[in-house]
């Protein structure tokens, strides 16, 4: 039986107009529903009853009419939109050196932004001793001058510098590797897909496991602190989800997190998706539970609220000694309140970010050769050092496409892509046609 749960605002699949659309359950799953005058009804399964969704989503307000009526055409920053600049997404080249079935930024063609260019660009979205500013494209690396891309971002005052890549020059080339830390690189956000080369032929290609895991290697003797960015593909990937945990836990602390992305068809993409290709975050939730076990805590991932809480979740934990996870969070009542775009950047930035070479909150011994143990949690130096040196975390975003894009959850995106002078929630810059 059809129950309308929501109102709010979406896209038109095939010409990006925006209409009125409804959540709407049939027994546990829900659907966004919507009807554009001209191209007809549209629907696409959001939500697959695996959790409460009202208790997960929490009382945030549901989007009123007439707010905005030039969303999402309209965007940079709007007086509507509910959240500040977390991290802001800047592309550097529009090349790559990979072809993959998935990309929303469609790299492989096209040239690098000139670095004078980009260089105008940072001065133009920083905030000094504040921004984290993510360098994107296209594949970042394929540049010979990014060190000097880092280094002109540091200058310009970003307080965090991160680099969104494939890895394969970060396993090919350890020399580039310190150059980049030596410019001044924050943490590395690295594409990584799963544990075995049928999941990288599939989605990228051709086999990249070991390449991923030489890439970890060089960044750790370097000091750079790498958060491995799995994009989750039904039929593909799904059954690898606590594996890719495992695996990331086994390499702290050198990785600081696994950060989970539910497959999103926009950009470049291999067809239309049935609902049967979609993976809700709920159905993320789910996989984690059932593959990575007592690993991960069930009441360890909260909703998000910094963003949307139906846009991702995160869990923050210490890598113990024997491997195992000790959550730092939990979810309770009342536990789970608005955060800002400023609370959040310094969250996750703490997180990823490996202390320095010798760094310690006292005299002990060199933090990142320390492991931890249970007796050191109980004493507030032993915490604190564990928490700078083994951090870890999970995390999730998912990225809303033609099909699933609601206009509610839009509007308190704190990712937001840095063009022609304007800060573009990410799912607003990307949006793709689909038909």
């Amino acid at each position: 039986m059809r129950k309308i749960l929501r109102k709010t605002y979406s896209v038109c699949p095939v010409c990006l107009k925006r209409i009125p659309a409804v959540h709407a359950s049939y027994g546990n799953e829900v659907y966004l529903e919507k009807t554009c005058p001209q191209h007809g009804d549209f629907s696409a399964v959001i939500w697959r009853g695996l959790r409460d969704m009202e208790s997960w989503r929490g009382d945030l307000p549901p989007i009123a009419a007439g707010e905005n009526e030039n969303c999402p055409h309209g965007c940079g920053l709007c007086p509507e939109h509910q959240q500040g600049t977390c991290c802001v997404l800047l592309e550097v080249t529009k090349r790559c050196n990979l072809d993959c079935s998935f990309c929303f930024a469609e790299g492989g063609t096209g040239e690098d932004i000139p670095f004078e260019a980009v260089c105008e660009r940072l001065h133009a979205l920083t905030v000094p001793g504040k921004t984290l500013v993510q360098l994107s494209g296209g594949e970042p690396t394929v540049r010979g001058d990014l060190p000097q891309v880092i280094a002109a971002a540091k200058k310009a005052g970003c307080r965090y510098v991160q680099l969104n890549t494939n890895g394969i020059r970060l396993a090919e080339d350890a020399n580039y590797v310190r150059n980049l830390a030596e410019a001044g690189l924050s943490f590395v956000f690295m594409q990584f897909d799963g544990t075995n080369d049928y999941i990288y032929r599939t989605l990228r290609g051709r086999d990249l496991f070991c390449i991923k895991k030489k890439a970890i290697e060089n960044c750790a003797n370097y000091n750079l602190g790498v958060t491995l960015v799995p994009t989750i593909v039904p039929q593909v990937n799904t059954q690898d989800i606590g594996d890719i945990i495992r695996f990331a836990v086994s390499q702290a602390p050198a990785v600081r997190g696994v950060h989970f992305q539910p497959v999103s068809y926009f950009g470049r993409i291999p067809s239309m998706p049935s609902d049967s290709l979609r993976f809700t975050l709920d159905e993320l939730l789910g996989a984690i539970e059932r593959q990575a076990g007592a690993l991960v805590r069930q009441d360890s991932l909260l909703p998000s609220r910094c963003d949307h809480p139906m846009c991702g979740f995160h869990g923050d934990y210490i890598v113990m000694h024997d491997q195992t996870l000790h959550p730092l969070h939990k979810i309770k009542s009342g536990c789970c309140k608005t955060t800002t775009a400023d609370q959040n950047r310094s969250f996750v930035a703490g997180r990823w970010q490996r202390p320095s070479i010798g760094e310690a909150p006292s005299d002990t011994a060199n933090v990142q050769e320390t492991s931890c143990y249970e007796s050191d949690l109980e004493t507030l130096d032993g915490f604190i050092r564990c928490i700078r040196s083994h951090s870890f975390t999970i995390t999730a975003m998912a990225f809303q496409d033609a099909g699933n894009i609601d206009l509610e959850r839009l509007r308190r995106c704190s990712l937001h892509v840095f063009d022609d002078g304007r800060f573009i929630p990410f799912c607003a810059y990307y949006l793709t046609k689909q038909g």
